[in-house]
């Protein structure tokens, strides 16, 4: 996908491993044509020579020790404030912030607003599997969750998947402790009975922890507690899982020889599996794009976060998605007609 011509608010503050790995991953981002507003110290962000970047001078850093929403409430001038407000005023078509994500989430849905209709904006994970992405989300916007939260999440992971990831007709599935529709809380069952019928993507039905890494489906849906946990404890198993095969093919020289088979192999899984791979998670059901990158990212994982938004701005995922919600009339509320926020 063309970039060119499409601009990222970037929150200069929040790179676990500093403004030089900031840096290297603002100018790979940069080489497609994206360009760059960035908040942040501009005597650290040495962004001179590279095309269509340009630094906004900001100090004001929202940390993770900070409660995030009186701090972004109080705070104007902090980077992660301001880089959403300049999306708001129209000067940049998508945000990023590899900060914290408390701060990010809650600037992010006051400054942008949520999408017509959408009760709850969802922290949506893409989860490169063998044979396809899954998006999983929630993975941490919202704790609890009522069953029409978790329709509308169905149809914000459906319409990105399609609209990001390329995927005509998503698979769609709802996270549960067993495949029968009456399995599970109060809210899964009465979501899975108002998700059957559904046209705009294929529902599968329940599935079960164990069909997150088999892949089973193009889309997962959860609650965000359930969504953080598993999501953790995926990136987890695999690091390792491929750090103990690692360890075992060097223990004697016969190990060492079958590990010089399995080392591209192995290489490409941790690749694929790197969170620096995706860049972050997407907050969708807002009206422009936000993406929360991960603190400890690598270049590589600062330059995805970038294009990750770009490329959800280039094709007005969140624009899309409002066009889907209300064609399907989720937006008046698929399950009740309390109000709810």
């Amino acid at each position: 996908m063309d970039l060119s011509g499409t601009t990222v608010a970037l929150d200069g503050l929040g790179v676990e491993n500093g403004f030089e790995v900031l840096t290297e991953g603002i100018r790979l981002a940069a080489a497609d044509g994206i360009g760059l507003r960035v908040f942040g110290p501009g005597s650290a962000i040495d962004a001179s020579g590279i095309p269509g970047v340009e630094v906004i001078e900001t100090t004001d850093q929202i940390t993770n020790e900070d409660d995030p929403v009186p701090s972004v409430r109080s705070r104007p001038d902090s980077s992660i404030v301001r880089a959403v407000a300049d999306v708001a005023a129209g000067n940049a078509d998508a945000v990023v912030s590899l900060g914290s994500t408390g701060a990010t989430m809650a600037a992010a849905t006051f400054g942008l607003k949520r999408s017509k209709g959408v009760k709850r904006p969802a922290l949506a994970a893409q989860v490169p599997l063998p044979g396809r992405v899954t998006v999983f989300l929630d993975i941490g916007a919202n704790v609890e969750v009522r069953a029409q939260h978790l329709v509308q999440f169905a149809w914000l992971g459906a319409s990105f998947s399609r609209s990001v990831l390329g995927v005509e007709r998503p698979e769609v599935g709802l996270l549960s402790v067993g495949e029968e529709a009456g399995k599970g809380r109060d809210e899964v069952v009465e979501a899975h009975a108002a998700l059957l019928g559904a046209e705009e993507f294929d529902f599968i039905g329940n599935v079960e922890g164990r069909d997150l890494p088999a892949g089973r489906a193009d889309v997962i849906v959860t609650d965000g507690f359930t969504g953080n946990v598993v999501t953790k404890a995926l990136e987890g198993t695999v690091k390792t899982v491929v750090g103990a095969i690692s360890d075992a093919a060097r223990k004697n020289p016969l190990s060492a020889a079958g590990g010089l088979l399995l080392k591209p192999a192995l290489s490409g899984l941790r690749h694929d599996l790197h969170p620096d791979t995706t860049g972050g998670a997407i907050l969708l059901g807002l009206r422009k794009t936000a993406v929360v990158g991960h603190g400890s990212s690598g270049a590589d994982g600062v330059a995805n976060a970038i294009r990750l938004a770009a490329r959800s701005a280039r094709v007005d995922a969140p624009g899309l998605t409002e066009e889907m919600l209300h064609r399907v009339g989720v937006n008046r509320g698929a399950i009740g007609s309390n109000p709810d926020v």
